[in-house]
């Protein structure tokens, strides 16, 4: 999923597993098995080491080989991630119960995703990027453009 795009931006970098656990705050061991993904990274830990390495998270996930967008925000919006999930789902012609079950959850989880109580988990922010070649810059706010990556 962005293991290998991890390893590679720290590596190019000369940067240790310390300095990045360091900067998300968290264990050595943590960052480690996030860099193997033992552990699914956290959204907000994943846009921390986006913003650090000044790379898009379509980039960290393989989705595309552009580094970078143009006009990136550098936070996450939630309010706006729920908006535009619910916008991609209809425009899939997807019900809650449709998309809760592709992702292997329940329909509560995505209300709340959508109404902007909660941010969108990793594993399904990726599985629903990679199926439907949305970016994962877009849906989370973060860019207005693209919306669809080139396959």
């Amino acid at each position: 999923m962005y293991t290998d795009r991890l390893r590679e931006l720290r590596n190019n970098k000369n940067i240790t597993q310390a300095t990045l656990s360091s900067l998300l705050e968290i264990h050595e061991y943590v960052y480690g098995q996030y860099e193997r993904e033992y552990v699914i990274i956290p959204l907000k830990h994943l846009n921390t080491l986006s913003n650090y390495f000044n790379v898009s998270l379509d980039y960290i996930f393989e989705f595309t080989n552009t580094i970078n967008y143009e006009y990136t925000n550098t936070e996450i919006n939630c309010l706006l991630s729920g908006q535009r999930l619910k916008e991609f789902r209809k425009d899939n012609k997807l019900s809650q119960v449709k998309l809760a079950t592709l992702l292997n959850t329940v329909q509560p989880v995505i209300a709340n995703y959508e109404n902007g109580k909660h941010l969108i988990a990793t594993p399904f922010l990726y599985q629903i990027c990679k199926k439907y070649s949305i970016s994962a810059d877009y849906l989370l706010g973060k860019i207005d453009s693209p919306k669809y990556l080139n396959k």
